[in-house]
């Protein structure tokens, strides 16, 4: 098992280097080990945070080893949007390492196992379907382009927008990226859920378990309208106030607090970094890209049980007794507000 396999698992080298291994899944679940908690920490990452990108540096066999574990693993899990959100963070994953490996290529300074254009596009059958014609532009042959472009957001991607010639469609070389980590997505996602046989579930129950926990016991609102600061609830309310006082808070709680800042759509990067007193603007729009897409959020923030694994659960009252998710008692607090002034008017 190389290096390229276990950075890129979804090519068909990979694949079959993992056949020709002969691994025995359902051992290599039982035994447990990294590659079964790596896939956890890729499919938990992808859920949460929407990068499957390891927090430690692996060996090559459980770094891919841990590709078949997690598409396992997110098919048990089972919870609204998992399959989609996995394959996006997978294929986001993908473009950060192959663009980097394309741009060693370019300057001829590779020195290590890249994965270059012509095998991307080779291994995808594309190789025919995108000629380079200089300067960083290349022609995409329109059957190709309309099936990549079709699951991206932006008028810029319509056909309508672009120019047509003889059966290809012109790109710059970030456009190519972009429509290749759709390729990747389509790969990643085809065939999830997976159907798992017995044994496998039952070895992974606990991980799986452990999974649900922390990406959600609900499907809280994905998206809310307007910012209420006296409907916040109190673990939120808390890390405000420690943000505010200077604290440079850990990366979890700063996540489950931008997550849940992001959750309303009249709040933008600068409104965020003023109602936490921030004083990094742009790390705050770095994660509201990764949490947000043109349709909403697309993460949501951590349920109240993540939250009170990682310490940040605090001054409960007796609404959190009631619900699970923190974007769950914002929705209550503000709709019980209403009630009460309609009823007022009444």
């Amino acid at each position: 098992m190389q290096r390229l396999h276990a950075r890129y698992p979804f090519l068909n080298a990979a694949r079959e280097a993992v056949e020709a291994a002969d691994v025995d899944l359902v051992a290599l679940v039982q035994e447990g080990g990294p590659a079964v908690e790596r896939g956890v920490e890729r499919v938990r990452r992808a859920l949460l945070e929407g990068t499957a990108e390891s927090e430690e540096r692996l060996g090559a066999r459980p770094e891919l080893l841990s590709y078949p574990v997690a598409r396992v693993l997110v098919s048990l899990v089972d919870a609204p949007g998992a399959t989609e959100k996995y394959a996006r963070a997978e294929a986001a994953l993908a473009q950060r390492r192959f663009t980097a490996d394309f741009q060693e290529e370019r300057s001829l300074q590779s020195g290590g196992e890249t994965l270059s254009l012509q095998q991307l596009l080779a291994d995808f059958d594309l190789s025919g379907d995108v000629r380079p014609m200089g300067d960083g532009r290349f022609d995409v042959a329109v059957t190709a382009y309309l099936r990549l472009s079709s699951g991206l957001d932006g008028e810029h991607w319509r056909l309508v927008r672009r120019t047509l010639s003889d059966g290809t469609v012109p790109v710059t070389s970030d456009e190519l990226e972009s429509l290749l980590r759709e390729a990747v997505r389509e790969r990643v996602a085809d065939g999830l859920p997976l159907n798992v046989p017995d044994p496998i579930a039952d070895a992974l129950s606990e991980e799986v378990g452990r999974l649900r926990t922390a990406v959600a016991d609900a499907d809280p609102p994905r998206s809310l309208a307007e910012f209420e600061v006296e409907a916040l609830p109190p673990c939120v309310d808390a890390l405000v106030d420690r943000a505010r006082d200077g604290e440079d808070l850990p990366d979890n709680s700063r996540f489950a607090l931008v997550g849940f800042l992001a959750a309303f759509s009249e709040l933008d990067a600068h409104d965020i970094t003023a109602v936490c007193g921030f004083d990094d603007p742009e790390r705050v729009r770095y994660q509201l890209d990764r949490l947000r897409d043109d349709r909403g959020v697309a993460f949501a923030p951590p349920s109240c049980a993540t939250m009170q694994a990682y310490g940040d659960c605090v001054n409960k009252d007796d609404l959190c007794a009631e619900i699970v998710h923190p974007l769950s008692y914002y929705a209550r607090r503000t709709e019980d507000g209403e009630a009460e002034a309609d009823s007022a008017a009444d």
